[in-house]
Parts: C-alpha cells; sequence; structure tokens
C-alpha cells in the first residue's frame, strides 16, 4: 500500500463510522447491516479511509477483522470525533429548543413568573431558561445567553435591541431606617446619605443630582453586596421597583422614590443569527409591561 500520507479535506464521518462499525461488529457484512448501506459501500469507506490517512487500518482474512497497530491508532480518535459531531448536533438543535434569557439583577421582576407561565403555554416546545450573569450584557457578550434584560445604561449600538417598558425608582433602606416609616423619599433627600452604587451592572449615576450636590457614595460589586451595604444601614440605594419584587430581604425595606426618571427596560441580542423565538419574546416583554400600565401600576421589570 501507498505510505505517501494525503490530505484530511479528504476525511469524512462516513469513512469514520465505517471504520467503528467494521471493528464493533466484527465483518464488513454487519458493519453494513448496522449502518444501512451495502457491503461494497462500507468497503469503499475504508478504502477511501485508509487512502486518506496513507496506513492500512485493518487485517482481513475470510473469517476475522482486526485493527493493525495504526488502526487501533485510528480507532480510538475515530471514536473521540464522531462523539464529539453527534454532541455538535445535539448542542445545535437543542440551542432552538431552548431559550436563554439574561439579566445582571432581575429578570422581569414581578412580572417574571407571569412572563414564564405564558410562555410555557404558548411556546411548549421552547424550554426557557432565565440566567443571572453579573456583567454589563447580562451574559450576551460572553455567550452566556440568547437575549438579555438590560437596565443600565449601556451603548446598545453593537445589538440590536427593543424598549419593552419602563420601571420607578424605588429607595432600598434598612428595615430601621428613619426614613422606613415614611411612604415615599424625594430625590433632592438622597444627598444627605451615604448612596450604594455598583459602577458595573447597576442603574443608579450620579447624574440624576446636580454636580454640586451629589451624594456621597460606596461602590459595590454586584446585587449581593449592595444589599448588604444597605441593610447595615450606612447606605441607601436607588433602583428599579424590579429589585423590590425579586429581592425582598429582611432587614430591607424599599419605598418609591418620587422626582426621578423611570428606568427604561431593553431586551438586546446579537444582530447576527438571533434565536428563533427572540421575537416572541420581545412581543410577551412588550405585552406584560403595557398591560402593567393600562392597570395603573407602576411599570417594573
Amino acid at each position: 500500500m501507498d505510505t505517501s500520507r494525503g490530505s484530511s479535506a479528504g476525511l469524512e464521518l462516513r469513512h469514520l463510522r465505517c471504520l467503528v462499525a467494521i471493528v464493533d461488529t466484527g465483518s464488513f457484512t454487519d458493519a453494513a447491516l448496522e449502518l444501512g448501506i451495502s457491503q461494497a459501500a462500507v468497503s469503499r469507506n475504508l478504502l477511501a479511509l485508509e487512502k486518506v490517512l496513507g496506513v492500512r487500518l485493518l487485517h482481513r482474512t475470510s473469517r476475522t477483522v482486526a485493527p493493525t497497530p495504526a488502526g487501533v491508532q485510528a480507532l480510538a480518535r475515530a471514536r473521540l470525533l464522531l462523539s464529539g459531531a453527534d454532541e455538535l448536533v445535539t448542542e445545535a438543535s437543542a440551542g432552538h429548543t431552548r431559550l436563554h434569557i439574561g439579566h445582571a439583577w432581575s429578570a422581569f421582576g414581578r412580572h417574571t413568573t407571569e412572563f414564564q407561565r405564558r410562555w410555557h403555554h404558548s411556546r411548549p416546545d421552547t424550554e426557557l431558561r432565565l440566567i443571572r450573569h453579573n456583567a454589563p450584557t447580562g451574559g450576551l457578550a460572553e455567550g452566556l445567553c440568547d437575549l438579555a434584560v438590560i437596565r443600565a445604561p449601556l451603548d446598545l449600538r453593537p445589538w440590536a435591541h427593543a424598549l419593552v417598558g419602563h420601571e420607578d425608582r424605588y429607595v432600598a433602606l434598612a428595615s430601621d431606617d428613619p426614613w422606613a416609616r415614611r411612604r415615599s423619599i424625594r430625590l433632592n433627600e438622597i444627598p444627605d446619605r451615604t448612596l450604594a452604587i455598583d459602577r458595573r451592572t447597576g442603574t443608579t449615576t450620579l447624574g440624576l443630582w446636580p454636580e454640586d450636590e451629589q451624594p456621597a457614595v460606596e461602590y459595590t460589586h454586584d446585587i449581593d453586596d449592595w444589599l448588604a451595604a444597605i441593610a447595615t444601614g450606612r447606605c441607601v440605594g436607588v433602583t428599579p421597583r424590579a429589585t423590590a419584587a425579586q429581592y425582598r430581604r429582611d432587614g430591607i425595606i424599599y419605598r418609591p422614590l418620587r422626582d426621578a426618571g423611570p428606568v427604561p427596560v431593553q431586551l438586546i441580542w446579537r444582530r447576527q443569527d438571533p434565536h428563533p423565538a427572540t421575537h416572541a419574546a420581545v412581543a410577551l416583554a412588550i405585552d406584560l409591561y403595557r398591560e402593567d400600565h393600562r392597570t395603573g401600576h407602576a411599570a417594573e421589570g
């Protein structure tokens, strides 16, 4: 046999499947039955593989088939490649039957449960998974989700996006804070306190106040760090009402913030090759926020 090696460009998965089937079944005839092709096709595929690799892979007699030393190595590699190919097909096909929505702090706030219920009812063929990831894009840039709920200020130009609603701002306080007895807090009162801000994924910036009236700030790293700083009483926080819906904690209460504009809620996704269910998810989120507005409640996410 010519021992000069051919190009790997001629290597095909069907060649590898034939090699594995011949060895596993013990004959060309049984391999053909297992693969649903003719015995001649099995022989052709094996010869093509040996030509590509430039080595003989099997010892063949009238009764037995056994791999050569080179065949043993090729067989092990073939099993790995075929396994990887099968996993790729499974993952790719599952990608369209599963929708991942990422978020940094809150998913859809008090709408989250209703979003999940309606999704399950209307799209039972597409599993919904909500993923929290402490990143500005909620895991979208990292490839962890198909869409992401965004509330923090973000340059949206790299992404396809849709505004789904707005959320009123609330003040997070320690439950024993003197302000806890009040029904609401004014925006111009916040500078009298130390404000906890998450620079990475939070929605609050000092731009809410005039430059000469900005509060002192304690920067935090994520939602848990932010809540811990507020629970001690040394800080207060300003946040969309969605946080109050999804992060009810002992020792912390939430009060409406007056005189502050609402927080826009965006869904963002990759422009190239969006998930087929993207527009259905956007439409459902918009409907939930619109219903909330119609009933006269503060919009939240």
